[in-house]
C-alpha cells in the first residue's frame, strides 16, 4: 500500500489532514473513519487494494490527529471537507465508505452531495431520534458514554477528557483490558492478530495526539441531528452489519435498511464491530465495485 499524508490548509483558515492510498488510476473511495480514529485508520483496511482497483482517499475528521477542531460540527459539514480534499487531489466522483461513527458522514456524502454515485456502510450507527433504544445492546462502556453525552454538561467533557487521555497511551498490550466490555468474541479473535492489534492502536493513540476534542465534537454530531435526512438519499447503499456487535448492535443496521431507499442489506450474523471488516474485505470491495 502507497500510503502518503499530508496537510492542508482550507479557505477558512483550519488545517486539514489526508492520507491516499493505492493506484491513481483506480476508482475513487473516500473513507469516513470511526470514532475515535484518524488517516491511520485507513491502514486497517489496506486489504481493500488486494480485491479491485482503488484510490483510498481518507482525512483525520477536524479534531483528530493534525486537523483543526471545528467546533459545533454537524455530520452533514463533513461535505465541505470532503470538497476540499477532492479538489485538492484532482478527483471528481467517488463512492463513500463508513466504517462505526463514520457510516452517518458517508450517508450524508450520499444524501448530500452531488459527486458521490454511491456509499457503502460497516457497523452505522443510526441517527439518535430513532424509535428504538438506542444503546440496547451497547456493551458498558458505550451505554455509560452515550447516556453522559445526551445529559452533557461539564460531567460528560471531564469524561471524555479522561477517556481520551487513557486512549492516547493505549498500548497493544492493554487496548484489549481498555475496551473488553464493547468486544464481542469475533472482535477479540480479530485483534489477536499482532499486526492488526498495531495499526488499531496506532491509529487511536494518534486520534488524541492533539487532544480529545475530535471525539467529543464527533459523539455531540452524532447525537444531535444530522443535517439530512437518511430517507432523502437517493443513490444505492450497502449496509454492512452483525450480530456480535457491542458497539454498535444490530437494531442500527436493522433501522437504516429499512429507512434508506432502496439500500441493500449485508447482514453477517456472525460478525462484530471489527471483524465485519477484516474477515469481509473481498465482500466490501465488490460492493464498492458494484456501486
Amino acid at each position: 500500500m502507497t500510503y502518503h499524508e499530508e496537510i492542508i490548509e482550507l479557505t477558512d483558515g483550519r488545517t486539514l489532514e489526508l492520507a491516499t492510498a493505492g493506484s491513481p488510476s483506480g476508482a475513487t473511495i473516500f473513507f469516513h473513519h470511526g470514532t475515535p480514529g484518524t488517516t491511520r485508520t485507513m491502514k486497517s483496511i489496506e486489504g481493500l487494494l488486494d480485491f479491485g482497483d482503488f484510490y483510498l482517499i481518507t482525512t483525520s475528521r477536524p479534531g483528530y490527529g493534525q486537523s483543526s477542531r471545528r467546533a459545533d460540527r454537524s455530520i452533514a459539514s463533513v461535505i465541505d471537507d470532503v470538497s476540499s480534499v477532492l479538489a485538492h487531489v484532482g478527483r471528481d466522483e467517488y463512492v463513500a465508505l463508513g466504517w462505526s461513527g463514520g457510516g452517518p458522514h458517508a450517508l450524508a456524502s450520499a444524501a448530500l452531495d452531488e459527486h458521490c454515485r454511491a456509499a457503502v456502510t460497516l457497523a452505522s450507527v443510526a441517527p439518535a431520534d430513532v424509535d428504538f433504544d438506542w444503546t440496547e445492546g451497547m456493551g458498558p462502556e458505550n451505554v455509560q458514554e452515550f447516556t453522559m453525552a445526551t445529559e452533557g454538561g461539564p460531567a460528560y467533557e471531564e469524561y471524555m477528557a479522561a477517556t481520551g487521555e487513557i486512549l492516547g497511551a493505549a498500548t497493544t498490550d492493554n487496548i484489549i483490558e481498555l475496551i473488553g466490555g464493547l468486544l464481542s468474541q469475533p472482535d477479540r479473535d480479530a485483534l489477536a492478530d499482532d499486526h492488526a492489534r498495531e495499526l488499531f492502536v496506532e491509529a487511536t493513540r494518534y486520534a488524541f495526539v492533539n487532544g480529545w476534542r475530535g471525539y467529543f465534537d464527533d459523539n455531540v454530531a452524532m447525537m444531535s441531528p444530522w443535517g439530512f435526512d437518511v430517507g432523502d438519499i437517493a443513490i444505492p447503499v450497502h449496509l454492512f452489519y452483525g450480530d456480535e456487535d457491542l458497539m454498535v448492535p444490530p437494531p442500527h443496521g436493522k433501522w437504516l435498511s429499512t429507512h434508506v431507499p432502496g439500500a441493500t442489506p449485508c447482514h453477517l450474523p456472525e460478525e462484530g464491530h471489527i471483524s465485519i471488516f477484516t474477515n469481509h474485505l473481498d465482500d466490501v470491495a465488490a460492493a464498492l465495485q458494484a456501486s
